[in-house]
């Protein structure tokens, strides 16, 4: 065999080490492509991709701690904290101090933070429609049951390491949600 041969044929259009895995490695091509998608709708209302669910937890939960919105969005500190400073830059949520702990920041959706509420929304449902093109309804409610399995068995392996409790089946009624 030589060097430029294929290592092995049973899946040719996979990467030989992704042979063992052709459902991770489709979940995987699929979550990239959609995280461009996602990106793509989110610029045009003036987001970063991210900043979308930073603000979703605002509208429906209202005032949160900083240190609650990182171990939320499971994300490195500096990333949320550069991600907030681009928000307040542009006028979509303050900092302020915590009255209870004035060493904690509060964050909360400005006035102009809850106007993109309606538009965050509708690049959702464009990009849901974008994405199950193709598909009807029973087709849509199958993959949404079997990705909730899908969901439930990483969670269980992730353990304690990831926030893997159910939404809310109706949003709050603090913040700027419906």
């Amino acid at each position: 065999m030589t060097s430029d041969e294929p290592v092995c044929t049973d899946f040719p259009h996979l990467p030989s080490a992704a042979r063992g895995g052709p459902f991770s490695h489709a979940v995987s091509r699929v979550a990239r492509l959609h995280r461009i998608a996602a990106g793509r709708q989110l610029r045009s209302i003036g987001l970063y991709p991210g900043q979308e669910l930073l603000m979703m937890h605002l509208w429906d939960a209202g005032a949160a701690r900083q240190s609650e919105l990182i171990k939320l969005l499971e994300l490195d500190p500096s990333t949320v904290t550069k991600m907030l400073q681009r928000l307040e830059q542009a006028g979509y949520v303050r900092r302020s101090p915590d009255p209870k702990d004035r060493r904690a920041a509060l964050v909360e959706a400005t006035d102009d933070g809850c106007v993109l509420h309606e538009r965050v929304r509708q690049a959702w449902t464009d990009l849901e429609e974008q994405t199950l093109t193709g598909l009807d309804a029973a087709e849509r409610a199958e993959l949404a049951r079997l990705l909730g399995k899908v969901e439930a068995n990483l969670c269980r392996s992730a353990g304690a390491a990831a926030d893997c409790e159910a939404e809310p089946s109706c949003p709050s009624e603090a913040g700027c949600g419906e």
